[in-house]
């Protein structure tokens, strides 16, 4: 079985690539620079090099393919987010009417559903419409919110504090990438289901910021607390780092879009959408120091 992957060096696509070597596959890996793969997958996986904004590249890329498992990339900065992922949307649903690939896993997000008013997720919806448009056989990730984004903020955590602009008492499931790697694994190894399917990702529990402090506070070792940054200071932080209109309305609409009244997952909370690791073992493993 073909199964090509993208941003293979990502923190999901990563570990998924190690997957389905263990697996027995072997993988293609379709990035910009294969010299970023690690050493130890020479021969093992099949590096392609493609912008996924080029649909001559990415068509070629996954001629033959059985199997895709489509992430949106980041956006070049200074550019509008949401116009690069239309142009990855567009690319993606290209590739699979042209080579007629059997099954497509797109890494997609809670938020999704919502369409329009969830800031950068507004593209992953407009993906998702793009690959359902083409008929075949997809399955939609909507992931949680990724436990890898507090490394983001490791040195300020390491300082004492955690600031975000999601409302403090804000319930979100929070998601190992490891996870979501597991389990696109398992259904890109599986039987091909037909039509459109979405599959939420939602890791052991739902936790609010001030959730997380507390488990952050009992692993490291030290006083964490979650400071809330308001509307117009968050947003006025994001221009100060020299982030253009567009960046800043994708960065910022996800807490506002998200948090607003009303709003829950489309999918529940069930053994299907629930994951096993906690934020206390991805924190342990990947925030606290190595050995010495």
């Amino acid at each position: 079985m073909r199964i090509v992957v993208t941003t293979p060096t990502g923190t999901v696509g990563s570990r998924l690539l190690r997957l389905l070597v263990q697996a027995g596959l072997h993988p293609v890996a379709l990035l910009r620079d294969p010299a970023r793969l690690p050493p130890d997958l020479a021969g093992l996986v099949e590096p392609v090099v493609a912008d996924q904004t080029d649909a001559d590249a990415v068509v070629g890329a996954t001629l033959g393919a059985d199997r895709l498992y489509w992430v949106n990339p980041p956006a070049p900065p200074g550019t509008d987010p949401l116009a690069h992922q239309g142009a990855c949307a567009a690319v993606v649903a290209e590739a699979v009417r042209r080579n007629g690939i059997g099954a497509t896993v797109l890494q997609s997000s809670g938020g999704a559903e919502l369409r329009r008013g969830a800031g950068d997720i507004d593209g992953l919806a407009a993906t998702e419409q793009a690959l359902d448009a083409t008929g075949a056989p997809v399955l939609h990730l909507r992931c949680g919110y990724f436990m890898s984004n507090l490394l983001m903020s490791a040195d300020e955590i390491a300082g004492g504090t955690l600031s975000t602009a999601w409302p403090l008492d804000h319930p979100l499931p929070w998601v190992a990438p490891g996870d979501v790697a597991a389990v696109a694994a398992v259904r890109l190894l599986g039987p091909v289901w037909s039509g459109r399917l979405v599959q939420a990702v939602h890791g052991p529990a739902d936790l609010t910021f001030d959730d997380a402090a507390a488990v952050l506070t009992g692993v490291l070792g030290h006083p964490v607390r979650a400071v809330h940054l308001p509307r117009a200071g968050f947003r006025s932080m994001l221009a100060g780092l020299g982030m253009t209109a567009p960046e800043i309305d994708a960065v910022a609409g996800m807490a506002e879009g998200l948090s607003a009244p009303g709003y829950l997952p489309e999918q529940r909370r069930d053994a299907v959408s629930t994951t096993p690791t906690t934020l206390r073992a991805w924190a342990a493993e990947h925030l606290t120091p190595g050995p010495a």
